[in-house]
């Protein structure tokens, strides 16, 4: 019989996070073997649970969760959102502007289906959270990644975006906080993106699902904030600072410059209204989330069982020979960097397949986010202090047998 074959529009489109090396590792646990995943930031599975006045909310509101909502989403928690943006300075948003999604991954896939036509480019942080570069190539576009610069704390390499924007580049995305390097970008960074939007007539989209995961007293400002005549398409959600992932909450704001976008706001009324709405529960947790006691400040703050496992990663890491790795400001993850010098890794993905099958910790290559060398991974810090210090321990282990290997010991 004829083959049947994918798509080919997912020739280009990847996602290592649930990519190969997790198949492996499902295929070791059906073998027995226990893994210590560090492969997505996955909340709930390391014991952090949602608000409970959020659960309560929404088993009390059940009952009126079985029929379809407005295909924006319900009027209450996108009035919420509403003022939540008023908090963040963001200005002339109306509840028009707010669309609610499963999750802000249903949105962006949106918001680039509806932007891009084949051939369209969008500028994609490297490394970025690969959803963004994906979605991107699914809707016919070409992802341009510019560099984000280690050595300048992750912060965009400017000059690298500058150079990188030609005719056909459509849109800009900025992911702050970052995933997967923990970077925060102040203020006079954003101001320089908006400027190059600015003369360029481009759209801003901002992932902003981390902007309350912020240590060491951080403040994140939302880059939709600091002008009004640049279109911004703001994206968040409940997943990771109420603790709610599988709930898949989120919200899509369009604001700035809206009177030369209308014919794109059309657009995404219509993908809105095609997908008929977005799961009721899950937008019943929003207004309760977002009016509620903020819980994610004890976890950030001193003392706080996310702060003390950043930490302690971060220490544990880099008290390995030849790994350093920019501390994060924000957000839940290690992107740590192996010297080349003591680490020659030519195929990262064969890196972390190797990792998991000799110590059984899953991480994701730092191709994996996109990223130009074979030299980095991404870790989550989410277990518990004794796993993480095991899990730690064991990549030390497999680190110091590679140098061994490879006669860098």
């Amino acid at each position: 019989m004829r083959p049947i074959l994918k798509s080919n529009k997912l020739d280009d489109v990847c996602y290592e996070i649930r990519g190969p090396a997790l198949e492996k590792s499902r295929q070791m646990e059906e073998e027995g073997h226990k893994i210590i995943k560090l492969n997505i930031g996955n909340l709930a599975v390391f014991g952090f649970d949602p608000p409970d006045e959020i659960v309560q909310d929404m088993i009390l509101n059940m009952h009126g969760a079985a029929g379809y909502t407005d295909s924006k989403g319900m009027f209450a928690p996108r009035k919420a959102v509403m003022h939540y943006t008023q908090g963040k300075r963001i200005g002339g948003v109306t509840i028009d502007d707010i669309y609610l999604g499963n999750g802000a991954s249903e949105l962006i896939v949106m918001a680039m289906n509806g932007l891009l036509n084949t051939g369209d480019e969008v500028l994609v942080p490297a490394p970025d959270y690969p959803l963004w570069t994906a979605a991107v190539s699914l809707s016919g576009g070409n992802p341009v990644h510019y560099i984000c610069d280690e050595q300048a704390g992750w912060y965009p390499d400017i000059d690298d975006m500058r150079r990188k924007i030609t005719s056909n580049t459509k849109a800009i995305v900025v992911i702050n906080p970052n995933n997967p390097t923990g970077a925060l970008y102040p203020r006079e960074i954003l101001l320089e993106i908006i400027e190059l939007a600015r003369q360029h007539q481009l759209i801003i989209l901002a992932d902003e699902i981390y902007d309350k995961v912020l240590y060491d007293g951080e403040q994140h400002d939302s880059i939709a904030s600091l002008a009004d005549d640049v279109l911004f398409i703001t994206l968040n959600g409940l997943s990771k600072n109420y603790r709610s992932c599988g709930y898949r909450a989120g919200w899509m704001v369009v604001s700035g410059e809206k009177r030369h976008a209308r014919d794109y706001i059309d657009g995404l009324n219509m993908l809105a209204s095609m997908r008929l709405c977005a799961n009721a529960p899950g937008q019943f947790a929003i207004q309760t989330a977002l009016g509620g006691y903020q819980s994610i400040n004890d976890l950030v703050g001193p003392g706080g069982r996310l702060l003390r496992q950043r930490d302690m990663a971060h220490k544990l890491l880099t008290d390995i020979p030849g790994v350093t790795c920019v501390k994060p400001k924000a957000a839940l993850y290690m992107f740590p960097r192996l010297d080349p010098a003591m680490y020659p890794i030519a195929d990262d993905q064969q890196f972390a397949y190797d990792l998991l099958a000799e110590e059984k910790v899953l991480v994701v290559q730092g191709t994996g986010f996109n990223w130009i060398a074979p030299d980095h991974f991404r870790l989550v810090f989410l277990p518990n202090s004794d796993d993480l210090t095991d899990a730690c321990g064991r990549i030390a282990r497999f680190l110091d047998g590679y140098r061994r290997r490879h006669g860098r010991g």
